[in-house]
């Protein structure tokens, strides 16, 4: 199975911590030279100083790289694509969430979750991929989430962007259809993020230190009651996948979502 990236240059947004780390030490461990992707130029030397710990001394890893720009705004989009103009994958992890009853959530809200969830990745995709066209080779990845397909009654709005990101990746696959770049989602279940530990203790009003796997599999048991493993995945097994989606052996795999939720959801296809 041909997993090498080597000589290839990514991009993974939202990257100094949590999912978007786990996926940039994937590529990294690949071959790939990727760049890490905060909003502060501090988070992101802080997180490639732990990256490059990591891979140090390993035989074909890739060069880690500052991407420093908030992927929020057109602004900060257009800053970051001044200082890094052509990248062969894109892994468009940023996102943000919060639970919040419908009925509380203003208009702000909305917007907010669209621009950040979305919009980055529309506008970094549209920037990008013309030119992965150009060279017959390209990856595109959008981290989207079973949310998707299973609205959360506890974040409406998350949810809302999550099925945007769904229809984006699909017809962006469309566009480019034997172009040699491919487009995909992947949809992760609930992991064991920095930000879902946050998350889970809020919700159950925990402070300080906490037993979090606990936490995860009574969240899991309370909120997503038709997983399969019971438990928390961890950013380790969704990296995984975004990992062999931006590989040469998934060549074949384009327009798909697939799922690395436990079996969250309950629907064959």
């Amino acid at each position: 199975m041909d997993l090498n990236l080597s000589g290839r240059r990514a991009l993974v947004t939202g990257s100094t911590g949590g999912i978007g780390y786990g996926i940039a030490l994937a590529l990294t461990e690949l071959g790939a030279d990727v760049g890490v992707n905060g909003r502060t130029a501090e988070r992101v030397e802080a997180a490639l100083a732990r990256l490059r710990g990591e891979i140090a001394g390993r035989t074909g890893a890739g060069s880690p790289f500052a991407a420093v720009g908030d992927v929020a705004s057109a602004a900060g989009v257009g800053a970051l694509l001044s200082a890094l103009p052509a990248v062969d994958i894109l892994v468009n992890n940023t996102g943000i969430f919060e639970p919040k009853p419908f009925f509380e959530i203003p208009d702000a809200d909305w917007q907010r979750f669209f621009e950040v969830n979305v919009m980055s990745g529309v506008r970094l995709s549209r920037a990008y991929t013309p030119g992965m066209t150009t060279r017959g080779w390209g990856r595109v990845i959008f981290i989207a989430s079973e949310s998707a397909l299973n609205i959360p009654n506890e974040m409406v709005h998350y949810g809302m962007t999550k099925t945007a990101q769904l229809a984006v990746s699909r017809g962006l696959a469309q566009a480019v259809a034997g172009t040699g770049v491919t487009v995909n989602s992947v949809l992760p279940g609930p992991t064991l993020s920095e930000g879902v530990a946050d998350f889970m203790k809020q919700m159950a009003g925990v402070e300080g230190d906490a037993d979090l796997d606990a936490l995860g599999r009574q969240f899991v048991a309370e909120h997503r009651p038709t997983s399969l493993i019971g438990r928390l995945a961890t950013v380790e097994e969704v990296a995984s996948m975004v990992a062999y989606l931006c590989s040469p052996a998934a060549s074949a795999t384009s327009g798909a979502a697939l799922r690395v939720d436990g079996g969250v959801l309950t629907s064959i296809a």
